[in-house]
């Protein structure tokens, strides 16, 4: 991706959030006028949903015969289909079932009668311009544009969809008429598992809050900053949403050199081991102070092979949090033309249904995942198969008495597909992913998307499961449930939340369902996880009274949480302490508001 208008390396939800660049001024600058006059405040906000089941259902299946290695002829007369996406592991189930970047004979594929080319391309610009060239052969007449520049469909990290189709939609409006076009997610068929992730001291892991106070490398707005805000949001720390300022109360994004998720990981190395540093305006209380500082790159958030140069070069880092913890936030996300899928739908359905039923195999034969590695390293044209085996696994290593974890993807099957989107079980986790998204896009404004995009296309406007749903003849499985019966111990994250209630009662205003919608969106995003809840007033009254109101507090956003679908068995204990652990002075109104609070933590 490119430094605001350069494009380079394409990186997750950077792909998806930094890449506009069509829409003009949307790569201008985080503020309308110089952040000498003006500056943001450092936000702490409710984070993304942690839903903790792991979407993985494993269905029975008789073994299909691998894809061959020779294209096919049985469907090359066909209209041909193009799809671009990035490399990345977690298209192997779409990528084994075509054999190979052109369909194969004995691919499913082949099988459903598609003819299918997947095309690596690694800028998100441009597969946003092949999706913009696809369109305009569509309007000039072309029923199947095939041209080298477009593409029906992109696969994308499904977590940067909100940016990436509200901004294409702004182009599209404003080029066609207004809903002439849309682009929308018709599917998903893999998942990030733990290869995209936030490294740094291991302090940062027991004590979250040492991070206060942190400079962080990364691509702003790519998938890789929503894990880190993520982690930030649940443990109750501030984000300072102005990459060119420092607020030692926040953690602090350093946006990596050319929109480079590898430049993160080399920005941190450099900084530890030559003390080079960045200058940044000093900020306090939203308000600049005149003064600038220099600051070492704490930690950076990145992904496989980031990753790994870290540790190779690095002592004393480790993983943080990563999507094995968030194991529900980004998706592969298949993103098409709306109107070219209305008028061949059964194309799109089976495109889906090859897929779907490819990554089953993976899940039930080891030789499929053999043949995808190989099917991977022909389409990317990049390592070798033996690398992406093992980086789809994740891999595991020790440095100096502390271990750390590489890669780590999946692949979805219809069970799966079903599951995530909430058709199976009523828990539709990838619409907590979107909606949550959408508003770190509003509240943080990278790169001024409210200014220059306005906003974010609904949910419902952005996802079209009726491909998914048009699927017949194929094996499927109930739900996978999570199984909360065992006794958690290590905490992921522990967040303070400002619930408001009625005075001396347990009743929650209205003014606080916000708050709680986002606290159900985080627990949607890290579905594995057990929680505790326990409340906590100010000291006006005894004990005998705030004890049990605390308790009740603490139970009234159980019991809200518990309607929205979160299983009673999640919640490992729920408790009220009263005004025994004051977080600040009950002397004051000020004190006393911060300690009427109920605060969650995430354990694994």
């Amino acid at each position: 991706m490119g430094k605001i208008l350069r494009t380079t390396k394409l990186t997750t939800l950077s792909e998806l959030l930094i890449v506009i660049v069509g829409i003009g001024a949307i790569l201008g600058g985080i503020y309308l006028v110089s952040p000498g006059l003006r500056t943001a405040v450092s936000k702490q906000l409710t984070g993304i949903d942690l839903n903790t089941t792991d979407v993985n259902n494993v269905t029975n299946a008789a073994k299909i015969e691998l894809p061959s290695k020779e294209l096919s002829t049985e469907v090359s007369s066909k209209p041909l289909v193009r799809i671009a996406g990035y490399a990345w592991n977690g298209q192997s189930g779409m990528i084994v079932a075509n054999g190979g970047p052109k369909t194969t004979k004995g691919s499913l594929m082949e099988k459903n009668g598609v003819n299918l080319e997947l095309i690596r391309q690694d800028w998100l610009t441009e597969l946003r311009n092949m999706q913009m060239k696809f369109i305009e052969e569509f309007d000039g007449g072309t029923a199947f544009p095939t041209s080298d520049k477009s593409a029906f469909a992109i696969m994308i990290m499904g977590d940067g969809a909100p940016f990436y189709i509200s901004s294409a939609q702004k182009a599209l409006d404003e080029k066609y008429g207004k809903d002439k076009y849309h682009l929308q997610v018709m599917g998903v068929v893999g998942m990030s598992y733990g290869e995209d992730k936030l490294i740094g001291p291991p302090s940062w892991k027991s004590n979250p809050k040492s991070m206060k106070g942190a400079v962080i490398s990364t691509v702003l707005g790519d998938g890789d900053w929503v894990t880190t805000v993520n982690y930030c949001f649940a443990n109750g720390l501030k984000v300072n949403p102005d990459p060119t300022t420092y607020d030692a109360d926040a953690v602090n994004i350093y946006p990596s050199e050319n929109d480079d998720y590898m430049k993160s990981a080399e920005e941190l190395i450099k900084s530890q081991t030559t003390g080079w540093t960045v200058s940044l305006k000093e900020v306090s209380n939203g308000k600049l102070t005149g003064k600038s500082v220099s600051k070492k790159i704490d930690g950076c958030a990145t992904w496989t092979p980031g990753d790994k140069l870290v540790f190779d070069k690095l002592s004393g880092f480790v993983d943080i949090v990563s999507t094995r913890e968030f194991n529900n936030q980004m998706p592969t996300a298949v993103i098409g033309v709306k109107e070219w899928a209305e008028k061949n739908p059964q194309i799109v359905t089976n495109i889906l249904k090859s897929a779907f039923t490819a990554s089953n195999q993976m899940k039930n034969y080891e030789d499929w995942k053999v043949r995808a590695s190989e099917a991977v390293a022909e389409t990317f044209k990049i390592e070798t198969p033996k690398y992406w085996y093992d980086m789809f696994k994740g891999q595991q290593g020790t440095k100096n008495g502390l271990t750390y974890n590489m890669g780590g993807s999946k692949v979805l099957n219809y069970a799966d597909g079903m599951q995530y989107f909430g058709m199976s079980d009523g828990v539709n986790r990838y619409k907590s992913v979107y909606n949550q998204v959408g508003t770190y896009l509003t509240e943080l404004n990278p790169f001024g998307f409210n200014e220059n995009v306005g906003r974010v296309v609904p949910y419902e406007e952005a996802v079209n499961l009726f491909f998914m749903k048009n699927i017949n003849d194929i094996e499927s499985t109930a739900a996978d449930k999570a199984d909360y019966t065992a006794q958690s111990t290590e905490v992921m994250a522990s967040g303070e939340w400002k619930i408001n209630f009625a005075s001396g009662s347990a009743s929650i205003q209205n003014n606080s369902n916000k708050d709680l919608e986002k606290i159900y969106n985080l627990l949607v995003q890290a579905e594995n996880s057990k929680l505790t809840i326990v409340g906590h007033t100010d000291n006006v009254g005894g004990d005998a009274a705030n004890v049990p109101l605390s308790r009740n507090r603490a139970q009234a956003v159980v019991d809200y949480l518990k309607q929205k679908g979160i299983p009673e068995n999640r919640f490992q204990m729920v408790d009220g302490k009263g005004a025994a652990e004051p977080v600040a002075d009950n002397s004051t109104e000020a004190g006393k508001a911060k300690n009427r609070r109920v605060v969650i933590t995430f354990l694994k």
